[in-house]
């Protein structure tokens, strides 16, 4: 275990800092393990229920906001964000407003983020190394049970917002988040202060109403919760309300007026591929099993699988305005392999229908 004096701790904190903003970090904070008060949070919102199918969130137990019990011997976590915006807030509205058009969550636009991070985070713990030594630690990209967000706010790099994503004063909230568990006993930053004010605009947007008090979300209702880690059938009554969302949902943060200081990625990983952020409804449905691989190879989107793509493209073709063009194209997975994929076609189709009549 390292020991070294304070003022080389300090020291050595602004080195991470800047090496860190040297590997494309936006910024890199430091916070100790004590999180009981997110916590509490934490139970809470499992006791109500608000996880939905993920049970995992609660299989973990208190390896979630205990960072010592998932890795033995952390004193102190590094916490990074990187930034991920790829377009203007106009761009993603026209798209979110084309009822023929299918929106994907634009952190997901690019390659899978959890590789470049990791592998950025990789780089900085051997930078550490090679400054001081060996020493314990282990990287993680949303890849284990972390509490990140409360991790990110302890750290100083932002806070909290009434939506559950982490606000920056000056960046907004279009960002990714990653961390280091290190046996370090280094000098923490301070937490900075919330300030959403009485600003309820992430409430109100919200399309299924999935944030149902200030800082308190029910993922069952969440749009991301539905087309992303459900796996089975989207509730019928909330379908009308996903709209044109095959892949996540961004209105929370689209109406967050902290994000106007938000500022586009320079990261070419990060840019869209594959056209994926202007593709036509009808378009993606004919996308065979081998295109839909193709097309999501490195990107977040394929671990949501063929099935699931076509459930959720049923749902948005069921919302889209009448049209001949949907019905026929809905008509050629009527005899899907998959019963999810049919259930969810023909409520589509049924939906078109009525509007038809």
């Amino acid at each position: 275990m390292h020991t070294f004096d304070t003022e080389k701790m300090a020291q050595l904190v602004l080195q991470i800092k800047a090496w860190g903003q040297a590997l494309g970090f936006q910024q890199v904070g430091i916070t100790d393990t004590q999180l009981s008060e997110a916590e509490q949070h934490l139970q809470n919102w499992l006791e109500k229920g608000f996880h939905g199918d993920m049970d995992y969130m609660h299989k973990h137990g208190l390896k979630r906001s205990r960072p010592a019990l998932l890795e033995p011997g952390t004193r102190s976590i590094i916490s990074v964000r990187m930034d991920y915006l790829p377009e203007s807030a106009s761009s993603m509205q026209a798209q979110l407003d084309d009822p023929f058009t299918a929106y994907i969550s634009r952190y997901s636009l690019g390659r899978d983020y959890h590789k470049l991070m990791r592998n950025r985070l990789q780089k900085l713990a051997e930078r550490i190394q090679q400054h001081i030594g060996p020493f314990g630690y282990r990287a993680f990209v949303d890849s284990a049970p972390v509490l990140e967000k409360a991790l990110a706010e302890k750290a100083g790099l932002g806070w909290i917002g009434k939506h559950s994503n982490l606000i920056n004063r000056q960046a907004g909230s279009w960002f990714f988040l990653g961390e280091i568990y290190t046996d370090l006993a280094l000098p923490t930053d301070s937490k900075t202060g919330t300030h959403c004010g009485d600003c309820t605009a992430c409430l109100t947007i919200c399309p299924t109403q999935a944030i149902v008090a200030p800082y308190q979300v029910d993922a069952g209702r969440c749009v991301s919760y539905l087309t992303i880690e459900l796996k089975g059938a989207i509730p019928e009554a909330l379908r009308p309300l996903i709209g044109n969302r095959i892949y996540g949902c961004d209105d929370c943060q689209l109406v967050c007026p902290w994000n106007r200081f938000a500022r586009l990625t320079d990261e070419q990983d990060f840019k869209p591929r594959h056209q994926l952020d202007n593709t036509q409804l009808v378009a993606a449905f004919a996308w065979s099993e081998a295109e839909f691989l193709a097309k999501t190879e490195g990107s977040a989107i394929r671990r949501i699988g063929y099935e699931r793509w076509l459930r959720n493209l049923a749902v948005a073709l069921g919302n889209a305005k009448g049209s001949e063009t949907i019905v026929t194209a809905l008509k050629t997975r009527m005899e899907h392999v998959s019963a999810l994929v049919r259930e969810h076609v023909l409520w589509a189709l049924n939906q078109q229908r009525a509007k038809s009549n």
